[in-house]
C-alpha cells in the first residue's frame, strides 16, 4: 500500500487516517507480545528489536529450569543440541526457504565468512567477487578478507549496476549483496541479480539483516544460493543474538565449511581427529551453540505465529508510507532518501547536516531512532509492534524538533561511543 499526501491533510485528518489504517492492519498487530516503555515511540527495531515477552520467558526458563535443574542433561532433555536446526527452520519459514536449509549459531560476520568462502570454492577458476561498496562495513571487510585469502579480486559494484556487470561475464564467482541498504533502506532485486549471476555461471549470496522478518524475501523462489542474517534486529532475539546461514539445498552436498568445528562433524561425540562433514545444513555449524541466545531468539520468533509474511510486509509498507505522508502534510522539508515506491525495506531515512543532533533531540522526546554517517536520520519501523498512530506521533515530534531548532542544543552534539 502506498499513501499520497494531499494539501487538505491536517493533524486531525492524519489522526483519523492513522486510526483507520491501524484498524485495517489489526490482524498483524502484535504489540502485546513485546515489552515497550510507556511514552516511547521505538523506531530502532532495525538496529535492536524490542524485548519480546516470550523471549524474556524463554530465557528465564532456559536459565532457571533447564540450566538450573537439568544441568548438563538439558542438552538432550530440553533440545539444546538440536536448537540450531530447529530455530533455523523457524527462520526459514520467514525468508521463504525450505526446512533443513537454515541453521542458527554464529554471528553475522562469521556466517558471512562461511558463505562467501564456500561459494567462491564452488566456482573454481573464476577470479572475481562482487559486492556493494556501500554495504555495512563488515560485509565489505569479510568479503575482502576472503578474496585475499583465496587469491581472488574484489570488485566494488553497486547493486544497481550488478546485472550489467554480470551480463556476458565469465570471471565472476560470486555476487554478494545486502538485500536492503542499511543507510537508505532501498530494497534491491534479489531475484534479478541472482538470475544475472546464474546466467553468467556465478552464484549469489544475500545479507538479510534488514529484510528478515519484514520483507517477503523469497530465497527459494528467487533461487538464491546463500544467505545470512542476524537475529537481533526485526527478529527481536536480543543484543548480540545468534545469526543464521542459508545454503540452498542443491549446494549442501558440496558445501565446504571453511571453519571445521566439532559441531559440524557427522559424529561429533565419536571425538575423531578426522573431520567428516555432517549431512545437510548441520555441516554449516562450527562450535558449541550459544544456548541462551538461541533460547531468546526462539521465544521471540513466536510473535510471528499465525502471521503471513505477505500481511506483515503490507503492514510495513503502510507504516513507512504513512509516515512519509505525514512528513509531507506537516511540512517537514528534509530529503527522504528512502524510495517512496515499494522498493524499500522497513525504514525511512532522511538527510540533515546535523543528523546526529536531530536524532538525539528526538530521543529526548521519547522517539528513539538512530544516526548513520554522514548525515542520515534513520528511522526503522518494526511492523509487529508499531502503529500508524506511532508513525504520526514521530512525524509531529520531528517537525517540532526542526521548527524549534532543538537539535542546536549543545548537549545533543556530543557523540556517544555507540551512535
Amino acid at each position: 500500500m502506498s499513501h499520497t499526501a494531499t494539501t487538505a491533510s491536517t493533524p486531525e485528518t492524519l489522526r483519523a487516517r492513522a486510526v483507520e489504517l491501524d484498524a485495517e492492519h489489526a490482524a498483524t498487530d502484535r504489540r502485546d507480545a513485546f515489552v515497550l516503555p510507556d511514552g516511547v515511540v521505538y523506531l530502532d527495531g532495525n538496529s535492536l528489536g524490542a524485548l519480546s515477552v516470550a523471549a524474556r520467558e524463554a530465557t528465564a526458563d532456559a536459565i532457571s529450569r533447564q540450566w538450573g535443574e537439568q544441568l548438563i542433561r538439558a542438552w538432550n532433555e530440553s533440545g539444546w543440541w538440536t536448537a540450531p536446526e530447529r530455530v533455523g527452520d523457524r527462520i526459514a519459514s520467514l525468508v521463504g526457504a525450505p526446512a533443513g536449509s537454515v541453521v542458527v549459531g554464529d554471528s553475522t560476520t562469521v556466517s558471512l565468512y562461511k558463505a562467501v568462502h564456500a561459494a567462491a570454492r564452488l566456482r573454481p577458476g573464476r577470479t572475481v567477487v562482487l559486492t556493494d561498496p556501500d554495504s555495512f562495513p563488515t560485509d565489505v571487510h569479510v568479503t575482502r578478507g576472503v578474496c585475499e585469502q583465496l587469491g581472488l579480486t574484489l570488485e566494488l559494484v553497486s547493486p544497481r549496476d550488478a546485472v550489467t556487470r554480470l551480463e556476458g561475464s565469465d570471471d565472476v564467482a560470486l555476487a554478494s549483496y545486502s538485500h536492503v541498504d542499511y543507510r537508505t533502506g532501498e530494497l534491491w532485486d534479489l531475484a534479478a541479480i541472482t538470475t544475472a549471476a546464474h546466467d553468467a555461471g556465478a552464484l549469489s549470496c544475500w545479507d538479510l539483516c534488514h529484510s528478515a522478518g519484514v520483507v517477503e524475501v523469497g530465497l527459494a523462489v528467487g533461487r538464491a544460493d546463500f544467505a545470512v542474517g542476524c537475529g537481533y534486529k526485526y527478529l527481536s532475539g536480543g543484543p548480540g543474538a545468534p545469526a543464521f546461514i542459508y545454503v540452498a539445498p542443491e549446494h549442501l552436498a558440496a558445501f565446504t565449511n571453511p571453519i571445521l568445528g566439532w559441531n559440524g562433524h557427522a559424529t561429533p561425540f565419536a571425538m575423531s581427529p578426522d573431520h567428516v562433514p555432517a549431512d545437510g545444513i548441520t555441516r554449516a555449524r562450527v562450535g558449541t551453540p550459544p544456548v541462551l541466545g538461541i533460547a531468546a531468539l526462539e521465544g521471540a520468533l513466536t510473535a510471528y505465529d499465525g502471521l503471513d509474511m505477505g500481511d506483515v510486509r503490507r503492514r510495513s509498507l503502510s507504516l513507512t508510507g504513512f509516515f512519509v505522508e505525514c512528513l509531507d502534510a506537516l511540512g517537514v522539508d528534509l530529503p527522504v532518501v528512502t524510495p517512496r515506491d515499494e522498493t524499500r525495506g522497513s525504514q525511512v531515512s532522511l538527510r540533515h547536516p546535523d543528523a546526529y543532533a536531530v536524532v538525539q533531540a528526538l530521543i529526548a522526546r521519547g522517539v528513539i531512532g538512530d544516526f548513520r554517517e554522514a548525515d542520515i536520520v534513520r528511522l526503522g519501523f518494526a511492523p509487529l509492534y508499531l502503529s500508524h498512530e506511532d508513525a504520526l506521533a514521530a512525524a509531529v515530534h520531528l517537525r517540532d524538533v526542526l521548527d524549534g531548532r532543538e537539535y542546536e542544543r549543545p548537549e545533543f552534539a556530543t557523540r556517544a561511543a555507540v551512535t
